[in-house]
């Protein structure tokens, strides 16, 4: 049996983040990770052009300081999230005017969550759902561009989704003129290497101490220790720490049992449904149109798309579908739905989206490492399962974005979460030996 200090299970940005801490403090450490890759929700792919292709987390925001100060670390720089040209709101094949109406009535919804996520949602508003909620916008297209608009913003089905849910994550990024913006906002920056880049670095720095293709199994738990089982042998160790998705966590058996109040969260969370693809280009060739690359469809298979470009190109162009939009996706073949989705661009950015150098895609709800994206979310009613989403259980600590206070379903949160897991257990092990 091999034996370790600490067990951090998973290798995300949360696990990574913990054993560089734990390792800076002298503690051994030993990172168990299912998948044959590090980074979690990021992964990175080398384009055509031999540029970073970002197929999961990506965007560094204005005040991720952590994210920020690993980028520098890893000789990394940031690099403005491209902003310039016209953008397009489309409603079929035909620029969205905005009526005076259509205007107000998303103003005063937008505004409205705003307010709330400020003053904080009743409890009430936890059993409301969003899509119930969005029926109250008075005029078709304005309830459109905010379904949209908050589709994108939480990558899930609207109807899975309570009011409460979604204002709790507004507030934990800070406003939703923050959490959707770029500059000054969430989607400021991008990495020169890619998150799954930075991921890969931080594992390297941390060695043999990095085990892939080893899921854990199962944990025991003991008043001086934790037994983790994995497909290659079991692991002994003085704590544990957890840092998976809930709903994906919740495939570890746990002798005994975790507490009632521990299992909330691994049965009430439920992944987000997210369908990624970047289209890489010689050029960013719709900027000689006068196009930012960004456009919101409120009709199609494609609701939004961004331009991700590096400085000197080549051109990247970012699509983004959510909820049963990339359910729908997933029923056409490869072939098809590349097609599907260069044409939906080709329509209102040229034809020259039809020939891409390289094409990289992700449904990160089927892949069985991850669950979904972007991040866990409570089923409407069960606000409440993140409220101790951190407390440990004995041995057992928790990380992972989704148990972060602010920035959560963000790097910035996986990261902080994992310096505040190891915090937990330097403090644990520092009270131990001063009692003996």
């Amino acid at each position: 049996m091999e034996r370790t200090t600490v067990a951090v299970i998973g290798a995300g940005f949360a696990g990574l983040a913990a054993a560089r801490a734990l390792r800076a403090h002298g503690i051994d450490v030993l990172v168990l990770e299912a998948a044959d890759r590090v980074g979690g929700r990021a992964r990175t792919e080398r384009s055509a052009a031999d540029t970073p292709v970002d197929l999961g987390a990506q965007w560094i925001g204005h005040d991720h300081a952590r994210m920020t100060a690993l980028a520098a670390e890893f000789g990394m720089t940031l690099f403005p999230t491209p902003k310039g040209g016209k953008a397009l709101v489309l409603d079929g094949s035909r620029r969205l005017r905005f009526t005076p109406l259509t205007a107000a009535a998303t103003g005063v919804a937008l505004v409205w969550l705003e307010l709330l996520a400020r003053t904080g949602a009743s409890r009430r508003w936890d059993e409301v759902t969003v899509a119930d909620w969005l029926v109250r916008i008075p005029g078709a297209r304005a309830r459109r561009v905010v379904e949209v608009i908050v589709s994108e913003a939480v990558a899930c089905d609207l109807d899975q989704v309570s009011v409460a849910a979604l204002a709790q994550g507004i507030r934990s990024a800070g406003g939703l003129r923050i959490m959707l913006g770029t500059a000054g906002g969430a989607q400021e920056s991008l990495l020169s290497g890619g998150a799954g880049g930075l991921a890969q670095a931080m594992a390297t720095g941390l060695g043999a101490a990095v085990h892939l293709g080893r899921p854990a199994t199962a944990i025991t738990r003991t008043a001086d220790g934790v037994t983790v089982a994995t497909s290659t042998g079991s692991v002994r160790a003085a704590r544990a720490i957890i840092t998976v998705p809930a709903p994906v966590a919740a495939s570890i058996r746990h002798d005994p049992p975790l507490p009632a109040e521990r299992r909330l969260p691994q049965d009430n969370l439920r992944m987000g449904t997210i369908y990624k693809a970047i289209a890489v280009y010689r050029t960013p060739f719709w900027r000689e149109r006068g196009l930012s690359g960004e456009i919101i469809s409120l009709d199609g298979p494609v609701p939004v798309s961004f331009d991700a470009s590096p400085p000197d190109g080549p051109g990247h162009l970012c699509v983004l579908v959510p909820g049963r939009a990339a359910r729908a996706l997933d029923q056409l073949t490869g072939t098809e739905r590349r097609d599907t989705v260069l044409a939906a661009l080709a329509d209102h950015l040229g034809q020259a989206a039809m020939n891409p150098l390289s094409w990289h895609e992700k449904s990160w709800h089927h892949d069985r490492h991850v669950g979904g994206g972007y991040s866990a979310i409570p089923r409407p009613g069960a606000l409440d399962v993140l409220t101790d989403a951190a407390t440990p259980t004995g041995t057992i600590h928790w990380a992972g974005t989704e148990t972060a206070q602010r920035w959560t379903g963000y790097l910035e949160g996986a990261v902080a979460s994992g310096e505040r897991a190891a915090a937990e257990i330097i403090a644990a092990l520092s009270n131990r030996v001063s009692a003996r």
